[in-house]
């Protein structure tokens, strides 16, 4: 499929015999338009919608399908909903992660992502079109089975935390004594794989 401009639906429009591609051109906040405009006069139920868009609740790496739902202030599902008159579309939600300051979302998902989470992204992206299929047969269930058996979430690096300066003349803390010795373990499931991913980055 061939994404074309379409300025009557402000959009990039690409079609397939009854599959409908639409990539939204106009602001975030009014992603609704070209929707509501096709699936009006194509009368495509909200059923058979599926909105791809970015999640902060996940971490990048993820990905999911739903119907429905809230839309836990993302600006596009709420202009989609509000024109449509109905929650009840699927979503695919790509994890992007959040932002280390929860008030910057809005500039964050405008950034540049580091490369490491920018191959996650990437790759949920993939498995999803691996998906696909499924998901145009209808059987969401098993697309859904299939997606989210296969998450590969990146581990979001923290901010680094400055070190503690002492006031003049305050005496230096006596040092901890050490723990007892264990006995360590190899590192599996996730953890083992954040590590794998982020120990020979610093």
């Amino acid at each position: 499929m061939s994404l074309k401009k379409d300025n009557h639906y402000q959009a990039l429009v690409a079609r397939d015999a009854g599959l409908w591609l639409v990539m939204p051109q106009t602001f975030m906040n009014a992603s609704g338009r070209a929707v509501q405009m096709l699936a009006g006069f194509f009368k495509i139920p909200a059923e058979e919608i599926l909105v791809v868009h970015d999640e902060l609740d996940f971490a990048p790496g993820t990905a999911r399908i739903k119907q429905g739902g809230g839309i836990s202030g993302h600006n596009g599902l709420r202009d989609i909903s509000q024109r449509l008159g109905s929650h009840d579309y699927w979503r695919l939600r790509l994890g992007v992660g959040r932002p280390a300051d929860k008030d910057s979302g809005a500039d964050y998902v405008l950034e540049k992502p580091p490369a490491e989470e920018r191959e996650g992204i990437e790759g949920a992206i993939a498995r999803s079109m691996e998906s696909m299929p499924l998901m145009l047969e209808g059987d969401m269930q098993a697309a859904m089975l299939k997606l989210h058996s296969q998450d590969k979430p990146i581990a979001q690096k923290a901010e680094e935390k400055k070190p503690e300066t002492r006031k003049p003349g305050a005496k230096k803390p006596e040092p901890a004594a050490p723990p007892p010795k264990q006995e360590t373990k190899p590192e599996g499931g996730l953890k083992g794989f954040f590590k794998s991913l982020t120990g020979s980055k610093k």
